[in-house]
């Protein structure tokens, strides 16, 4: 039986992130420090950074009207971006430990039933989120979350 269109879904296999910012350049240097993150192109407008294996994870480009004025951030915008970490709670808290060390504040730190997630700000407002597993088979993920009703309650989650 040959495929619908109604059946063709995406099977995404890697993805990136492209934000706004006030200036890439400023804002790069940012997340080389504080995420790890390598420089591997940059443009008259933007930044591109690697987590380390593909050639950019998340692009930093300038935020403009066309007639060149800065725009200024809005009310509706990205919730969040997540970065799963490699490690467990211990690694977490250990970049808890480092984000207070660079100045940068962490302002929620959360229990979502199926890993732990530290919330913090880059240099524009933009809210990311380290976050480690806590149950690392999905499908049992999704039934928790389910039970839940994907559930961000805080926690006491120490810096090393």
């Amino acid at each position: 039986m040959q495929a619908t269109p109604q059946d063709i879904k995406p099977r995404i296999t890697r993805t990136h992130l492209a934000l706004f910012v006030a200036d890439p350049f400023k804002s790069g240097p940012w997340y080389e420090d504080v995420l790890g993150m390598t420089e591997t192109a940059r443009g008259e407008k933007w930044v591109f950074l690697s987590f380390g294996v593909k050639h950019h994870d998340i692009a930093l480009i300038r935020a403009e009207s066309p007639d060149g004025a800065p725009l200024v951030r809005g009310q509706i915008n990205m919730q969040h971006y997540g970065l799963e970490i490699d490690g467990d709670v211990d690694e977490l808290r250990r970049l808890y430990g480092m984000l207070l060390r660079k100045n940068v504040e962490v302002f929620k730190t959360t229990d979502h039933k199926v890993g732990y997630g530290l919330y913090f700000h880059d240099p524009d407002g933009h809210r990311l989120e380290f976050f480690c597993h806590t149950v690392h088979d999905d499908e049992e993920g999704k039934r928790i979350l389910h039970d839940y009703n994907a559930p961000s309650e805080p926690i006491d989650l120490q810096p090393l």
